[in-house]
């Protein structure tokens, strides 16, 4: 099983860059503009994880953070934002959010999501790469 990720961006670049990036090891399985649509999105895709933007037109991360964490407190949350993470940590946790990510330090998000999926036995491993499965496989045939 693979881990699917719902990505909750105002910036269409953003999105972008995040669903290369995140699809190299799972699976995208949706992306939301903004909060309203993260909500559905959320609703109808059922995702594994959530990275969520702090700063959206009509939403902020936190309260879909929030509202997310009271349908299903069991799915984990990432704030990735331009903020200071440090002066988010509390708010973001009383919304039911595990990670604070500055987008300053975007290559941590795929670090924390491999945390995330550890610590928590219930999610999905990622999936490993095809060229390192092949080698793996020649490798125990040699």
């Amino acid at each position: 099983m693979d881990l699917r990720v719902l990505l909750v961006d105002d910036s269409q670049t953003t999105r972008r860059v995040l669903s290369a990036i995140v699809n190299s090891r799972w699976t995208v399985c949706g992306v939301a503009e903004n909060g309203k649509s993260a909500l559905k999105q959320f609703r109808a895709l059922k995702p594994d994880l959530v990275v969520l933007d702090l700063g959206m037109p009509d939403i902020d991360g936190l309260e879909v953070g929030r509202q997310i964490h009271a349908i299903d407190p069991n799915i984990p949350l990432v704030l990735f934002t331009l903020s200071d993470p440090w002066s988010l940590a509390s708010a973001a946790r009383n919304a039911g959010i595990c990670r604070v990510i500055s987008k300053s330090e975007a290559w941590k998000l795929l670090d924390s999501i491999e945390e995330i999926v550890s610590e928590s036995g219930a999610l999905p491993a990622p999936a490993k790469p095809a060229a390192q499965s092949r080698a793996k496989s020649k490798s125990a045939v040699r």
